[in-house]
């Protein structure tokens, strides 16, 4: 059975790119386009990991990230923050709360986050 991967993220192209690259790399995926539905979903769906974005409307993905480690049944899933905020006390403050990678939107390479997603999920 394929590994379920939520990306939480409200660009369409960027949304539908990486899902398209997540698809062709075999793994199922359920998308969200803000950060309360990205909340919702990942209770409703119980995803293998979690591909948030930070500036999200409605709830931003630093706080959808603090939802999900302090809740017991969803503290386990591994989230990987990919987003336009590069500066260092924004990737210090993802980790600190609990992503396990931080990724820069332009800097990033689908065939990089797969690699990464795949090491993660091994």
């Amino acid at each position: 059975m394929a590994k379920k991967i939520l990306l939480i993220e409200d660009d369409n192209v960027l949304r539908e790119l990486i899902t398209k690259r997540l698809i062709e790399g075999g793994y199922q995926v359920v998308q969200s386009i803000d950060g309360i539905s990205g909340l919702k979903a990942v209770n409703d769906e119980m995803p293998d990991l979690v591909l948030l974005d930070i500036v999200l409307p409605g709830m931003d993905g630093f706080e959808v990230l603090e939802n999900i480690k302090k809740t017991k049944s969803l503290a386990k899933i591994p989230v990987v923050i990919l987003s336009n905020l590069w500066q260092q006390e924004d990737i210090d403050k993802g980790l600190k709360l609990g992503a396990i990678d931080y990724f820069i939107k332009v800097n990033f390479a689908s065939k990089e986050i797969l690699e990464k997603i795949k090491n993660i999920l091994k």
